[in-house]
């Protein structure tokens, strides 16, 4: 069932930490992202990210066609996964960056019964900066029809890297992504916010600044700042005034120490420092910086997904990890040669609830 107006206004985003029913991957097959060799280096890290995730929950994998359908078949079986944990989709998709394209799952409880509903926001690939990307943005529908989940349509360009929730109707954003012309010219900011409150259930947005050099996003925010628990943030600082990321990540530091809760608490903030991003070389977009970031991070039922860059902080990373997800197990997964291509680890993955 679509819908433009949400029945009411009781459904709200889940945080990543809210039991999953499964995770949504896409198989990298784009050659304008994964251009030469890179392709099969991207592909060694996807099978290192399914092998640890699959012991945890379902994932469901989309493939572009039959042909790398049968190719993943065997990858998947000569590192000994259990396919009875993998949901292969063969649908038409554009890149890997399942967290921005996927649906955004909301929940409400109605008489002791949790109800789950699907947001499908606009996808335009940040700005129309990777066309075609509209096998991408017909996801959220596939998936809702398939499952028989109710569908809102908010009428608004948002992706999913670009917010961030701690379940207790507060909100992160930057505002370099949702303020900028290429996504939601005709809304003012207040609108924004105002849409962003109706579908998902926030009380109160904090604005960010903007994100780092390299994220072709405009600066999503799961690259600088993450809830590690409802009264806990982790944020990523430069402590070099010569980081090239040095000014926007004090900026955003200054409004976090500032920043209160929905009923008016102050939050915790934790910070990691900036591994190496500068490359060598250029991105595919001309880009001598990556958005390597350990805010990346993906939470899944019993394991957090961390991804590793530089072996200066990469330990100082998962000690943090591990003090405040002492329930989980925490894996490390190597990312350079993922980040390449400008996205890690909470942006290839995008979590299912109640399906």
């Amino acid at each position: 069932m679509l819908t433009n107006i949400p029945a009411d206004l009781d459904f709200s985003l889940l945080p990543e930490w809210y039991p999953h029913s499964a995770t949504q991957l896409h198989w990298p097959s784009n050659r304008q992202t994964w251009p030469g060799k890179r392709l099969k280096k991207v592909e060694h890290i996807y099978l290192d990210i399914i092998e640890v995730l699959h012991n945890y929950e379902a994932i469901h994998l989309f493939v572009e066609n039959k042909k790398v359908h049968k190719d993943v078949l065997f990858l998947l079986e000569e590192r000994g996964i259990d396919l009875n944990q993998i949901v292969f989709h063969i649908q038409a998709i554009n890149d890997v960056w399942a967290r921005d394209c996927g649906p955004l799952f909301v929940c409400r409880e109605d008489n002791g019964d949790i109800d789950y509903a699907i947001v499908d926001w606009e996808y335009n690939s940040w700005g129309e900066k990777y066309p075609p990307y509209d096998a991408d943005n017909k996801l959220p529908d596939y998936i809702a029809f398939k499952y028989g989940i109710t569908r809102f349509n908010p009428d608004m360009v948002l992706e999913g890297g670009a917010i961030e929730t701690n379940g207790d109707g507060v909100l992160l954003t930057t505002e370099s992504v949702l303020l900028n012309p290429n996504r939601n010219p005709q809304m003012t900011k207040g609108e924004i916010e105002k849409r962003l409150k109706d579908y998902l259930g926030i009380r109160k947005v904090i604005w960010l600044k903007g994100g780092l050099a390299g994220d072709d996003t405009d600066g999503h925010v799961d690259d600088v700042a993450r809830f590690l628990n409802e009264n806990t943030i982790l944020a990523m600082r430069a402590d070099s005034a010569d980081d090239i990321n040095h000014q926007v990540l004090d900026e955003n530091l200054k409004i976090l120490h500032k920043a209160t809760g929905r009923l008016g608490y102050s939050f915790a903030i934790e910070t990691l420092p900036m591994p190496q991003t500068r490359i060598e070389g250029a991105t595919v977009d001309g880009s001598t910086h990556v958005p390597a970031s350990y805010t990346n991070f993906y939470i899944a039922n019993g394991v957090v997904l961390v991804p590793l860059y530089d072996k200066r902080y990469d330990r100082e990373a998962m000690r943090l990890f591990r003090q405040y997800f002492p329930d989980r197990d925490i894996v490390g997964i190597p990312c350079a040669d993922l980040v390449w291509g400008q996205g890690a680890i909470h942006c290839i993955t995008q979590p299912w609830y109640g399906l």
